[in-house]
């Protein structure tokens, strides 16, 4: 599905985002015939729409891979009035945009494939849809029973040929009926892939009557194929297992004041939820009444539940502890931040990373030059050298089993999904495994300042009574007159003293402070400027302000006619994880660099305290974007850390864009490449880590793969390989990447 992407995403040249890549024809393949795992793949029929088009919905079952999309794509090309066709073979989901009368004519010709297209109806996607039914074991069982016997009967002698060649055809059918199906549809499409392979490999050993062989080779292929669907499974669900965390059923508040149970897909933005200690939240929505502590490692990763009162945001899927609580709804069941989470991993999940884009090139080509190679091997020593052809077209059905480029191809989503599913389990939401695959390659970090290191909230940080008489009553005049400004600056020194004094001729001086009469006397709380302008200054007090000011702090003073009385320091207080991050970032190997707008001086005082190697102060958009341009002429690699919106040019030309204080806010989820779910900067770290150990894997299985069959191509040549060690060597690779890539879901 295509999702929106901002409009600052993606119009730059210097990387490939394939995750947006959508109308490019992928061939992924899925876990019943050895294919990745594509999310979603956008065919385009015709140039514009028509203005009666409408969108129907299909959930196709026997539709797992890219042989059985081709096939549908086919047919349905060349029905009149279908438009557009959108293929998600994680949920095996077909939507079709057409302009026809009804969806009979797109369930018929689906049906002349052998396929049946359930119409799914409004409000059930995906993510509610019933898993496959199991398939009945007998088969399978009696497929081994047989072939085993087979073996048996062959080595010992017990019986005629004809007794092995029906208890090896009874091992065939009842095991390989799916296999030769598929491989039957794959061949009329001239789809090479490995249900074909292995028909052909076990068909060929049939005619050269290699019976017990070609009836263990396909009882072993079942049993692997098998394994590795669940296995698959395993990595396609790690998302959608999320999705059973957001309860069916709200307690909500009727118009009559009534609490009643309610489907939570039913509950409208507006009404007010009520959840009970332990249970969890069923929708998004704002605290109104009551406290409570809440788990929120669903959504944001975080270990330790987060307190939460009035006016507070609640998110569906997280679990309330302590207290009951009530909450005005803010978005319906499936558009909460949750939903949006699951969709934007689905969608990333369709993103082929670009090892996925070279495997797949690859295999394009390897796997018709195997086959082309196979032929050879079969035909042209016996023609040319007088081999026996017994021998030959048996070591060449060898080699075609063992050349399947399957544990290539399967290797690289699984490791990509697992890798997307143990990011978002941390709260660090990727958009697609090209980003995931990307993060290895950073050497410098550039952080935004305000909301980024700090807490973007500016508090008091030092109080000083220049004249005695006021260092108690000082604060109280200080917080009386803040307390009638709208400044942040103001609030925050407001926000110390809670005893107010009546304010009369109060007015706010723009850019300066503000004014006001207590208790009959004329008071000003101002910046710097003001005492200036006021002619209050002394070298003394210029001093005092100096040092204060190069701390990073902003100074208000409290003023009368006479001159000033006390002195307030606010400053934006630093994150206490923000450190900790900058050290993990370092020990990586990852230079850091703060672009803000502030001044220079307080950008210098953070970057100091918190150990950033570089600072710049006093910049403007375009200015952070020149400062990532001049990064990358110097050849460096470039992630940019900010808030999504004021950051855009700088987040949209940075190799990775990463967007802070993600939950709840669409813009980060549907802008950022990577949207970290709260404001822990040490997310950042650990999606370097992530990124390394997704890079190193890939290329382990890469290399394992490859090595393997190269060693067993040169067996088989020497004539010392089996069929059966051809499909053991095949399909233990394939279950050996499998499982390597699935080691990140346990991180």
């Amino acid at each position: 599905m295509s999702h929106p992407t901002s409009s600052h995403k993606h119009d730059h040249d210097h990387h490939d985002h394939a995750g947006h890549d959508h109308k490019e024809h992928a061939h992924h393949e899925h876990a019943d015939s050895c294919c990745s795992t594509a999310a979603a793949t956008l065919i385009q029929l015709t140039d514009k729409p028509s203005a009666d088009a409408q969108v129907s919905r299909f959930r196709i079952e026997q539709m797992d891979c890219p042989t059985e999309q081709t096939l549908i794509q086919n047919k349905l090309a060349k029905l009149a009035g279908v438009q557009q066709l959108e293929f998600n073979l994680i949920n095996r989901v077909l939507e079709v945009r057409h302009a026809l009368p009804g969806t009979e004519p797109i369930t018929e010709a689906i049906a002349s494939l052998g396929m049946t297209a359930e119409p799914i109806v409004d409000g059930t996607g995906p993510a509610q849809t019933l898993p496959a039914p199991n398939k009945p074991w007998w088969p399978l069982a009696l497929s081994g029973v047989a072939a085993l016997a087979a073996e048996v009967i062959h080595f010992t002698g017990a019986a005629p040929t004809w007794v092995v060649a029906v208890v090896a055809l009874v091992a065939i059918f009842s095991g390989g009926l799916g296999t030769y199906k598929k491989g039957w549809i794959a061949l009329k499409n001239r789809n090479l892939n490995i249900n074909a392979l292995m028909s052909i490999a076990v068909t060929g050993a049939v005619l050269i009557g290699q019976w017990p062989e070609a009836a263990m080779v396909m009882f072993l292929f079942t049993i692997a194929e098998l394994i590795e669907a669940k296995s698959l499974s395993r990595a396609r669900n790690a998302i959608g297992g999320l999705m059973q965390l957001t309860p069916d059923m709200a307690t909500v508040r009727q118009a009559d004041g009534r609490w009643q149970d309610t489907e939570a897909k039913a509950v409208e933005v507006g009404m007010v939820v009520r959840v009970k200690p332990g249970e969890r939240i069923a929708l998004d929505g704002e605290v109104v009444s009551g406290q409570s502590s809440v788990d929120q490692a669903s959504i944001t990763g975080e270990s330790l539940p987060v307190e939460k009162g009035v006016g507070d945001k609640v998110f569906a899927g997280t679990l309330n502890q302590a207290g009951a609580l009530e909450f005005k709804v803010t978005a319906a069941a499936n558009q909460s931040t949750l939903a949006r989470i699951i969709h934007a991993v689905e969608q990333a999940q369709g993103a082929r990373a670009p090892t996925q884009r070279f495997v797949d090139n690859f295999s394009r080509i390897y796997t018709p030059a195997v086959f082309a190679f196979a032929l050879a091997v079969a035909i042209i020593p016996p023609l040319v050298a007088g081999g026996l052809w017994f021998d030959w077209i048996y070591r060449a059905l060898v080699l075609l089993v063992v050349a399947c480029p399957c544990a290539l191809v399967i290797s690289t989503p699984v490791t990509i999904v697992s890798g997307l599913a143990a990011a978002a389990r941390k709260g660090i939401l990727v958009k697609g495994g090209v980003f995931l695959e990307n993060g290895y390659k950073l050497d410098v970090l550039a952080l935004d300042k305000t909301g980024t290191i700090t807490h973007g909230k500016p508090v008091q940080t030092d109080f000083v009574a220049l004249d005695p008489l006021f260092a108690e009553k000082g604060p109280i005049i200080a917080g009386s007159l803040g307390g009638r400004s709208d400044h942040p600056v103001s609030l925050a020194i407001a926000l110390q003293t809670e005893a107010r004094l009546e304010v009369g001729e109060f007015a706010a001086l723009p850019g300066r402070g503000v004014r006001g009469e207590v208790d009959g006397e004329l008071y000003h709380l101002g910046n710097h400027r003001l005492v200036e302008e006021l002619g209050l200054c002394s070298p003394e007090l210029e001093a005092q302000l100096d040092v204060l000011e190069r701390q990073g702090k902003t100074v208000v003073l409290l003023l009368d006619k006479s001159g000033p009385l006390a002195l307030f320091a606010v400053a934006d207080t630093v994150k206490e994880t923000s450190q900790q991050a900058i050290e993990q970032l370092h020990a990586l190997g990852i230079k850091t660099l703060m672009l803000t707008g502030d001044n220079p001086h307080t950008a210098q005082a953070i970057a100091a305290q918190v150990g950033i190697d570089r600072a710049e102060g006093n910049l403007l958009p375009e200015d952070k974007l020149s400062a990532i341009e001049s990064l990358y002429a110097q050849g460096h690699r470039v992630g940019m850390v900010g808030d999504g919106i004021n950051d855009a040019p700088a987040l949209a030309r940075a190799e990775l864009g990463f967007a802070m204080a993600a939950a709840g806010t669409d813009t980060a989820i549907e802008t950022a490449d990577v949207a970290l779910m709260d404001d822990d900067l040490r997310k950042i770290p650990a999606f370097v880590r992530l990124s390394r150990q997704t890079r190193a894997i890939l290329t382990q299985n890469i290399v394992l793969a490859l090595a393997i069959k190269a060693v067993f191509l040169a067996i088989t040549f020497a004539g010392m390989a089996t069929m059966w060690m051809a499909v053991f060597a095949d399909m233990g690779v394939s279950l050996l990447v499998v499982f390597n890539g699935l080691r990140l879901l346990r991180k």
